[in-house]
């Protein structure tokens, strides 16, 4: 495997650009585009800060650069470097800013939740969007760009609006069955909302387009319940995973569940493949060793290869005991992921993970349903 050479990074930001084509990393206040190829710098912008967040535009084509504390979000053009935006929240400050998926409008998010300005690049208009709610989750675009929905905190209650991204205007506004909504995603179709409730409660809910109750779904009660939620490409299937350690999928048709996985701590299953990672160091013999030349740096003589060998069940896994006197405890499936086609889906629970990386080298294949 051959890399680059090192390069300098502030704050993890470094990010590909949708197309493939471009990498942005920021250096301070500085941000440089390379070409993903060459790595060659392409263009180098000077902020008037030091950038704590960037994003691309969906067509690859600008870049933000949100500077928080000092409320400003400057927007750079790969084809035109020497035009440039500038917008500034002024008084009412800035905790999150983020494109719209048409790539010429900016939504920031005001300090304390107070509103979300959105700012077309295209227009110079501004639009104004209340009561937005401080959560994990709280806008989503369905996949066309149509549609905005937004969670929002009125008079203590839970509403979604969904707005026209064409013009920011509302089309449906209703309430939620929600004792503190935690997050809302749209179906790839675009057809069905889900949104889930607090972890304390394990609740989630299926609205349609014009804010019908489609269903409603909870696995069990008084324990900590959903801690993340996946479509699948085909809108077929609603993976949730949640705090005991089980992944639950349910189908478009009747909102039911129709099979669940769980995380156990020993493999017994004989369908199940299970591979694990075995170093091997290469063999050096005598007439192979040799002196680095002067002024190298040092290398080590033997370099440690891996390979994977599948592991004859039953195979027991090392598991990670949560601290459970602290907030947010590192128990329950914290991620979901499926392939392309749907066919598969690929889990993490906390307790076997540490850092997002597995205690244990073993990779497992859950056979399909």
């Amino acid at each position: 495997m051959n890399f680059s050479e090192v390069f300098k990074l502030s704050s993890l930001l470094c990010k590909f650009s949708p197309d493939g084509k471009y990498l942005a990393s920021c250096v301070q206040y500085r941000l440089v585009v390379r070409d993903v190829n060459t790595l060659q710098i392409l263009q180098l912008y000077t902020c008037l800060d030091q950038i704590q967040h960037i994003e691309w535009s969906a067509d690859s084509l600008f870049i933000l650069c949100a500077m928080y504390k000092r409320g400003l979000v400057q927007v750079w053009s790969l084809e035109q470097p020497e035009w440039h935006c500038k917008i500034d929240e002024g008084s009412a400050g800035l905790v999150a800013s983020c494109w719209s998926p048409d790539g010429r409008h900016i939504l920031n998010t005001t300090e304390f939740h107070l509103r979300i300005t959105v700012w077309s690049l295209c227009t110079k208009s501004v639009s104004y969007i209340k009561y937005p709610k401080a959560c994990l989750q709280g806008i989503t675009f369905t996949r066309d760009g149509r549609y905005m929905a937004l969670a929002e905190r009125r008079d203590c209650k839970d509403y979604v609006s969904i707005f026209v991204c064409s013009d920011w205007q509302l089309l449906r506004h209703f309430d939620t069955d929600t004792q503190d909504l935690t997050g809302i995603e749209w179906a790839p179709n675009g057809c069905v909302l889900a949104v889930w409730d607090t972890c304390l409660e394990y609740k989630i809910l299926l609205y349609s387009l014009d804010g019908r109750l489609l269903s409603a779904y909870s696995a069990y009660e008084w324990s900590l319940g959903i801690k993340s939620v996946a479509w699948s490409p085909s809108s077929q299937f609603l993976a949730v995973g949640s705090y005991d350690g089980k992944v639950r999928i349910l189908n478009h048709v009747t909102w039911k569940m129709i099979t669940e996985f769980g995380h156990p701590a020993t493999i017994n299953n004989p369908k199940i493949v299970v591979y694990k990672e075995a170093e091997k160091s290469p063999q050096l013999g005598l007439g192979c060793l040799s002196f680095p030349p002067p002024g190298a740096g040092a290398s080590p003589l033997l370099s440690s290869e891996s390979k994977y060998e599948i592991a004859s069940v039953p195979v027991s896994l090392q598991t990670l005991k949560p601290v459970t006197d602290r907030a947010n405890p590192k128990i329950g499936i914290g991620m979901l992921a499926f392939s392309p086609d749907s066919y598969f889906l690929a889990t993490r629970n906390g307790q076997l993970c540490r850092r997002g990386c597995c205690l244990t080298p073993y990779c497992v294949l859950w056979p399909q349903v």
